[in-house]
């Protein structure tokens, strides 16, 4: 994680450099834009500048996964949003950031992976709202930390490192478990949970901007990421253990339901506070 970091950080020093020197040949000076684009990629995670990322977060603890997902994203996107110059090379990173995230998650049983790969097709995700306005990233953002906390809390709590574990620890409590599946919904964007709220305000401020390309290509990505949300969810949810009556009497934590009632509920409640 240091020698990516530190790789990216000179990358970025020396392009930025190019960039304001004045004397250097106005063609570099063109590319060094996409050299600073290219090291706060780096730095985010984004395809195909994330080959660091599942291999450090595998090796991790959930408290700091949750770090790396959430607060070490805000410094390079606030960096970001004042460089994007080049749209087609933005809008390929988002394609890639798309597209090799569903393909490299479906066959994934780690969950710490998995949430990996979820992070980098979000991270496509915020890359567009950052394109098109401020406001849509922070509220984008800001969803996708409420939604992460909620599931790497219990995660966390657990210990559950694998999908195999869910069997184990989750059906001492089927409202634990209920909660659970549909955060991950959420996650995935479905509605009527708070996830679809963000990607439909994205969604429809891409299309109003004419890029078309781009917001047919995330539509049809979600689907594939999806598809190990959904692989997740119905194997919490329909899977029965006997080996896990032992934890029935654990008390309910009612912190975890409140928040996951905050995380559900909120589409109902942004669209009534909207109208």
């Amino acid at each position: 994680y240091f020698i990516i970091q530190a790789m990216a950080s000179a990358l970025l020093l020396f392009s930025v450099i190019i960039f304001y020197n004045k004397s250097m040949n106005p063609s570099l000076s063109s590319f060094s834009s996409i050299f600073i684009n290219s090291a706060l990629f780096m730095k985010l995670g984004a395809a195909p500048f994330h080959f660091w990322l599942p291999e450090v977060i595998s090796g991790l603890d959930w408290n700091i996964i949750f770090i790396i997902f959430t607060w070490q994203k805000i410094a390079p996107s606030i960096l970001l949003s004042y460089c994007m110059n080049s749209t087609i090379f933005i809008s390929t990173i988002i394609i890639f950031s798309s597209i090799i995230s569903g393909f490299q998650g479906m066959n994934q049983t780690c969950i710490r992976k998995i949430l990996t790969y979820s992070s980098i097709n979000h991270t496509g995700w915020m890359i567009s709202a950052l394109m098109l306005s401020m406001k849509i990233w922070l509220y984008y953002f800001l969803t996708y930390v409420i939604i992460n906390m909620n599931i790497i809390m219990i995660l966390n709590q657990y210990k559950i490192y694998f999908i195999s574990h869910f069997y184990k620890f989750f059906n001492f409590n089927k409202k634990l478990k209920l909660f659970y599946m549909m955060n991950f919904l959420s996650l995935a964007g479905l509605p009527p949970f708070l996830g679809f709220l963000p990607k439909w305000f994205t969604v429809y401020s891409l299309v109003n901007d004419k890029f078309f390309v781009l917001a047919t290509v995330l539509i049809i990505t979600t689907l594939m990421t999806l598809y190990f949300y959904l692989r997740i969810s119905f194997s919490t949810l329909t899977f029965y253990s006997c080996e896990s009556m032992i934890y029935f009497n654990k008390n309910v934590n009612y912190t975890y339901m409140w928040l996951n009632f905050l995380s559900l509920s909120g589409l109902i409640i942004c669209s009534m506070i909207m109208n």
